[in-house]
């Protein structure tokens, strides 16, 4: 018999539900689980509420072939993953409800032998609070090595984390080539959810505490924003001293051992925008780069605000293209986008002279289309528009040439258009 023939996934969002298809297209019989019931119901009709390349062919693969199954309550498994959100509040702090909703609703299938692993984004120390969770609401189990604890015998089971760190739209090939990191409660457990992942991950499979394994996915994140922050501060020094905030990079990013990255308007998505919190609310004393990155990067975005709407109020009867709402290029995620938030305060102040150009989202958010905005594609919007905004470096926008935006007066957050003189 093998060691893990079945898996419940906790959560069919960006992580929780390829990781489910993948797991059931090695054979494993896998059940995903998810609180919203239409989510249960799309996957279960072998269809995906997201947008991830080659993940629609795979779900449909696994739930026609039966591996893939789906309901709104944990079942009994020999592995549970937990992929729920952890979001952070109104004060920057995180918000672990989901994670412990999510223990809550495995605790009384668990039994002896299971393993538990959470993949969510966590504060150091989270993992061992699900393990001290699960043994106040079942006393009967014991978490870690076979053995006596409080002098008696405990069934016991494995608490570990993995966290993910996978790309939108490389999530499938980075699930399975990505090196994992996998930090369990104590060295029992790390061993145990180690085999299970190399039953599908080519990677390395590198063994670690949970702490340190919470902190280095923090840590990845954190380092991206830092980064991002750096070039995002350049580039608004540059905008004071008016020098072509590219060509800085271009130049300085000859030296050896300099790799400047692009600026933006802002840091998105679920992970960049959000993990640094992390650190700086377990260690606010600490965290001073952290802190001070996150601040230039949700400044640059307002100072983008700012921009635009001085540029609009000197052309009081111009129509504007903003162009691209989610936080990175094509995709079609909206998480923690800067683009987004520029768009809705501008929408909300011009109305309905805010035309909208984001070519990988089916339907328009409908905050936006309330106020009034108008939908175009890139095409329609330059010949409407006497201004453009360009927010996201879609694949669509780098290929507009310049004979056909000549006429725009543009502010250009991403580097695309740097033919034409643009403010950073």
């Amino acid at each position: 018999m093998h060691e893990f023939e079945k898996v419940c996934v906790v959560g069919l969002g960006y992580i929780g539900l390829p990781t489910a298809a993948l797991i059931a297209s090695r054979g494993i019989q896998v059940l995903g689980v998810d609180t919203k019931d239409d989510v249960v119901k799309t996957v279960a009709a072998g269809t995906i509420h997201i947008s991830e390349p080659d993940l629609d062919g795979l779900v449909a693969k696994v739930v026609s072939s039966g591996t893939l199954t789906t309901a709104t309550k944990p079942q009994a498994a020999d592995v549970f993953m937990i992929a729920v959100p952890t979001p952070i509040d109104r004060d920057n702090k995180p918000d672990l409800s989901m994670v412990r909703a999510a223990v809550d609703s495995i605790a009384d299938v668990l039994a002896p032998g299971n393993l538990v692993i959470l993949e969510s984004t966590s504060p150091i120390g989270t993992t061992e609070g699900v393990a001290t969770q699960i043994v106040e609401r079942r006393p009967d189990l014991h978490v870690g090595s076979n053995g006596k604890a409080n002098g008696h015998a405990n069934a016991t089971i494995n608490v570990a984390y993995c966290p993910e760190r996978v790309l939108p739209g490389r999530i499938l090939t980075e699930l399975i080539n990505n090196d994992r990191c996998i930090g369990g409660v104590t060295p029992a457990c790390t061993r145990r959810a180690q085999r299970f992942y190399k039953s599908f991950v080519r990677g390395a499979c590198v063994a670690t505490t949970a702490r340190a394994a919470e902190l280095v996915k923090l840590t990845e994140n954190a380092y991206r924003d830092t980064n991002i922050a750096f070039a995002n501060e350049l580039s608004m020094i540059c905008d004071r001293f008016d020098i072509n905030v590219w060509e800085v990079i271009d130049l300085a990013n000859r030296h050896p051992r300099v790799n400047v990255l692009r600026p933006g308007p802002g840091v998105g998505g679920h992970c960049i925008a959000v993990d640094p919190w992390f650190i700086i609310d377990s260690a606010p004393d600490l965290a001073r780069v952290m802190r001070t990155s996150r601040d230039v990067n949700n400044d640059k975005t307002h100072r983008i605000i700012a921009q635009a709407e001085a540029l609009i109020d000197d052309h009081p009867y111009a129509n504007i293209a903003c162009c691209g709402l989610t936080f990175k290029a094509n995709i079609d995620d909206l998480r923690e986008s800067p683009a987004m938030e520029i768009a809705q305060h501008l929408v909300a102040k011009y109305g309905s002279r805010i035309k909208i150009v984001e070519p990988n989202l089916r339907n328009p958010p409908r905050d936006l289309a309330d106020l009034g905005a108008e939908f175009m594609d890139i095409d329609e919007a330059i010949h409407a528009c006497e201004i453009a905004i360009l927010l996201v470096d879609h694949d669509e926008f780098k290929l507009v040439p310049l004979a056909e935006r000549r006429h725009l007066d543009v502010i250009d957050t991403r580097g695309v258009w740097q033919d034409m003189p643009a403010r950073t």
